[in-house]
C-alpha cells in the first residue's frame, strides 16, 4: 500500500521554497517543482510516496491551485512523479537512473563522478590469488549441500583468532559469518528487537544502521557526539542508558562512522556496566578496528568488559579489503550464535562458501594487506587534509586517528544545498542530514578519504568553486537536483 503525504506536511517539508537561491529568477511552480526535488534528493521525502491532492497543496502553501498544477505537470515531464485519473500523483524516479552504492538513485552516465558519498576501497591486489587459491580449495566442500548457516569453520577459526590476538579469548563457536556487516546487523536486530523496541544510538550515525532499525519500527534515542575532543560525552552518554534503558544500544566505538571518534577503555568499561544494569544490550560496530592510522594504539575490545553477554560485536571485510565481498560476522555467546543460526534459515540459509575460503586466504595475508592500506588511507586522508586547508580554510576539521573519513563542519547550514549544486559539477556527496534522524546536521558533511589523493584534491577544488557559487546572487544553483531518493 502506497504511503501518502498531506498537503500540511509536505508544506511543511517544503518550508521557505520561495526563498531558494535564484528565486527571482524562476516563476512559482518552477520554484515549488525544485523545492520538491530538492526534497527526494536530501531523502526527506522518500520515493512512492503519493502527493496531496493539487487543491489540498494549493490551500496548505496558499496559493493558486494552477501553480501547483504546473509544477506538478514540470515534476512529470522531468520523471520525478507520477500520476493517474482518481489515483493521485506519486513520487518516482526518471527513467535514466540507477540505484548508486550510497543506495541514492542516480544517473546512468555517471563514469566521470568523483563519488565521495562512498567510504570504502578499490580492491586490493591480493584478491586476485586469494580468489584463485579459493577455487583450488573449493573441492573440498562439493561434496555437501553446501549450507553453513553458522560459516565454514576455517573461517570462524580464523575470526575467533583475530579476536583472541586482540585481547578478547574467542572460540569458533562464538563466531557467525555472514553476508556482510549490515546483514549480521538485520539478524542481530531480529534477534534481540521486538517491533517497535527501544535504541539508543549515536549523532551523527551510519546511516544504513538508521535504515535497518527503520525497518524494525525501533523507537531510538540519540546521545550527540561532539565535533573534536573525545566525541562521547560520558555522563549523558551513561544517564542516556540508565534513565531510558532502551532494549539495545547500537555504537560504533573504533573509529566512529562518520566522525572518526575513538572511544576511550574506560568509557567502554562504564558503558558495558551499565548496560548491564540497564538491561540494554550492546551492539558494537567494529567495521572499522582494523585501520587505526598514526601508530594509534586501539582500547580493548568493549566485549573484553561484558560478563553478563550484554555485547554482541559485529564486524567484516568491507573497510579493510574489499566491499565486494559480502563477507561480515557476528561475535556473540555461543547459544546466541546458535539463535542467530536458527533465525537465519528464514533470511538467507547462508553465506556462499567460495566467498568464504576468498576470506579465509586473505585473512592469512592480512599483516601485509591492512598495513598497506593503513599506509594508502593515512597519505589520502593527509592530502584531503591539505586540500581543505587550502581551498576550504572555513570548513573545520578534526584529523581522525584512524577509519576512513573525515567530519566536515562547514561555514553555514548547506550541506544538502552543496550536495545538490556538487552533482552538477561532477561531484557526489554524503550531506550530514542522512547522518541523523530529524533533518538537522546541515552544518556537517562527510568526506571519506579512500579515493586516489589526486582525485581528492580535484573534488575539493570543485567543491571550493561551488561553495563560492552558493553565496553569489542570483545564481540558481538548487535547480535541478539529480540524486533521488
Amino acid at each position: 500500500m502506497t504511503s501518502q503525504v498531506r498537503g500540511a506536511q509536505l508544506a511543511r517539508l517544503l518550508g521557505q521554497w520561495h526563498a531558494l537561491p535564484g528565486r527571482r529568477r524562476s516563476p512559482d511552480y518552477a520554484a515549488l517543482a525544485a523545492a520538491v526535488r530538492g526534497l527526494l534528493a536530501d531523502g526527506r521525502l522518500p520515493l512512492g510516496v503519493r502527493l496531496p491532492a493539487e487543491r489540498e497543496l494549493a490551500e496548505a502553501l496558499r496559493i493558486s491551485r494552477t501553480t501547483v498544477t504546473a509544477a506538478y505537470r514540470q515534476l512529470r515531464e522531468t520523471g520525478h512523479l507520477a500520476s493517474r485519473r482518481g489515483a493521485g500523483s506519486w513520487t518516482m524516479l526518471p527513467g535514466t537512473h540507477r540505484v548508486a552504492s550510497t543506495g541514492l538513485w542516480t544517473p546512468l552516465d555517471d563514469r566521470d563522478m568523483i563519488d565521495l558519498g562512498v567510504a570504502a576501497l578499490a580492491a586490493p591486489p591480493q584478491l586476485v590469488p586469494a580468489a584463485r587459491a579459493a577455487a583450488e580449495d573449493l573441492p573440498r566442500y562439493l561434496g555437501g549441500a553446501g549450507y553453513h548457516p553458522t560459516g565454514i569453520i576455517e573461517l570462524r577459526e580464523a575470526v575467533a583468532r583475530s579476536y583472541t590476538a586482540r585481547g578478547l579469548p574467542t572460540s569458533a563457536e562464538q563466531i557467525m559469518v555472514t553476508s556482510g556487516t549490515q546483514h549480521a546487523l538485520d539478524l542481530v536486530l531480529r534477534l534481540a528487537l521486538a517491533p517497535g523496541g527501544s535504541v539508543l544510538v549515536e549523532s551523527p550515525t551510519y546511516p544504513n544502521a538508521l535504515a535497518a532499525l527503520s525497518a524494525r519500527r525501533a523507537r531510538i534515542t540519540t546521545h550527540g557526539l561532539a565535533v573534536d575532543g573525545p566525541g562521547w560525552d560520558a555522563d549523558l552518554l551513561l544517564g542516556s542508558i540508565r534513565q531510558v534503558r532502551p532494549k539495545l544500544a547500537y555504537l560504533i566505538p573504533d573509529f566512529q562512522n562518520p566522525t572518526g571518534h575513538l572511544m576511550s577503555a574506560e568509557l567502554r568499561e562504564r558503558v558495558v556496566a551499565a548496560a548491564h544494569s540497564a538491561g540494554t544490550d550492546l551492539v558494537v560496530d567494529e567495521s572499522f578496528v582494523d585501520l587505526p592510522l598514526d601508530g594509534t594504539e586501539l582500547p580493548p575490545p568493549a566485549a573484553t568488559f561484558d560478563r553478563h553477554s550484554r555485547v554482541i560485536s559485529i564486524g567484516g571485510m568491507s573497510k579493510p579489503y574489499w566491499g565486494g565481498l559480502r563477507i561480515g560476522w557476528v561475535r556473540a555467546s555461543a547459544p546466541q550464535v546458535q539463535r542467530l543460526a536458527a533465525a537465519r534459515v528464514g533470511v538467507d540459509m547462508a553465506s556462499p562458501v567460495l566467498d568464504q575460503l576468498v576470506a579465509v586466504h586473505l585473512l592469512a595475508d592480512a599483516p601485509t594487506i591492512v598495513a598497506a592500506r593503513r599506509a594508502q588511507l593515512a597519505a589520502q586522508r593527509d592530502a584531503l587534509l591539505d586540500a581543505l586547508a587550502q581551498r576550504l580554510p572555513d570548513w573545520r576539521v578534526t584529523a581522525p586517528h584512524g577509519g576512513v573519513t573525515l567530519w566536515a563542519e562547514l561555514d553555514g547550514p548547506i550541506s544538502s544545498a552543496l550536495a545538490r549544486a556538487a552533482e552538477e559539477v561532477g561531484v557526489r556527496l554524503a550531506p550530514g542530514p542522512r547522518f541523523g534522524l530529524d533533518g538537522t546536521l546541515e552544518r556537517f558533511l562527510r568526506l571519506p578519504f579512500t579515493l586516489p589523493a589526486a582525485d581528492l584534491v580535484e573534488a575539493v577544488g570543485r567543491l571550493a568553486a561551488v561553495r563560492y557559487d552558493l553565496d553569489r546572487a542570483g545564481r540558481p544553483q538548487w535547480r535541478e537536483a539529480t540524486v533521488i531518493a
